[in-house]
């Protein structure tokens, strides 16, 4: 069984002996008492309608740590009709996944664009590598 390594917080930047989490002791702590005040934030019926934002400015919790609760499942935007988190691109509020389905749209374009352009470089370069052997081929006096 291992001990652990030396590491630095992800969060504070403290050494600490790093065994399961990224993040000190200390700050693990912090961030149990950030994900206590937002779920007791979002228990109320009263806040149930509230978004990411919202809960953000009620809680003094950060977007990106309530982001990386919904994430990991720890709060559920089930009951939530307008909790979501920022896409990571544009940051519009989405309810899954990295990136909303605008962006994803854009990425694909954007990949079938370049693969189309690798494709055409390809084919041009196959032409001339056939054209130099064809002209190789085709000399008089050989």
């Amino acid at each position: 069984m291992s001990l652990g390594k030396l590491s630095n917080c992800s969060r504070c930047d403290a050494l600490f002996v790093q065994t399961v989490r990224d993040i000190c002791p200390k700050c693990y702590q912090a961030v149990e008492k950030e994900y206590e005040e937002c779920a007791r934030f979002l228990r109320k019926r009263e806040n149930r309608g509230a978004n990411i934002h919202q809960v953000s400015e009620a809680t003094g919790v950060s977007v990106k740590q309530i982001t990386k609760f919904i994430k990991e499942g720890r709060i559920s935007i089930e009951g939530s009709p307008n909790l979501g988190y920022p896409c990571e691109s544009c940051g519009f509020l989405i309810r899954s996944g990295n990136l909303c389905d605008s962006c994803v749209r854009s990425l694909q374009h954007d990949i079938t664009q370049q693969s189309e352009v690798d494709r055409r470089l390809e084919e041009e370069r196959r032409e001339k590598l056939a054209q130099a052997a064809y002209r190789r081929r085709a000399k008089p006096g050989e």
